[in-house]
């Protein structure tokens, strides 16, 4: 399937606006993200990374995120070990101590490498503990989120020819038949 590169950023845009919304994200939370760009252009995970189409995507889903006021982690790929590439004032915030690397399309991902590239001060680091989390193309975020995951449906399992795997967090209930909880 021919991939169309604007189509591809507007729906990248909804996909993440309803992400968002969804899931009850806010001012201050975390998004990460995991993007193979071989696996949107219908390739295997790893074998076609497009420079183009990280740019265009990171873009699409960064302004959207901060529109919200929510804050936007990029996993890198298996090579960098899956570090994640932040704004250095969100790792002083949440005290996530700096690793020296910086990624590239084939060592980190050409969506981690636009972040790197865009943001105001970029830093990466091993791990976050990300409130809510996209996995697109099966690039395996679930180690970057807070450990109890809920699942979230979209209204597409796509974007371009890759699935989408989305998660919220939520606090672990603890208690036992005689707690309550918040919703």
């Amino acid at each position: 399937m021919a991939i169309n590169l604007t189509d591809l950023t507007l729906q990248a845009e909804t996909l993440t606006k309803e992400f968002i919304e969804t899931a009850s994200l806010h001012t201050g939370q975390i998004l990460v993200i995991g993007c193979s760009t071989s696996e949107i252009l219908g390739h295997q995970i790893g074998s076609y990374s497009s420079e183009e189409t990280g740019q265009a995507l990171f873009n699409a889903i960064y302004h959207t995120a901060n529109s919200y006021g929510v804050f936007l982690a990029a996993q890198c790929c298996e090579h960098l070990n899956r570090a994640i590439i932040i704004e250095e004032t969100v790792a002083k915030e949440k005290q996530l101590e700096p690793v020296n690397v910086v990624p590239y399309p084939k060592a980190g991902g050409s969506f981690a490498t636009a972040a790197y590239r865009t943001f105001v001060s970029p830093v990466a680091v091993e791990s976050i503990q990300a409130d809510a989390g996209m996995d697109i193309g099966g690039t395996l975020i679930g180690m970057h989120l807070k450990p109890v995951a809920v699942p979230v449906r979209l209204s597409s399992g796509f974007l371009g020819n890759a699935h989408i795997l989305c998660a919220r967090t939520r606090p672990k209930y603890i208690g036992g038949e005689r707690a309550h909880y918040n919703k």
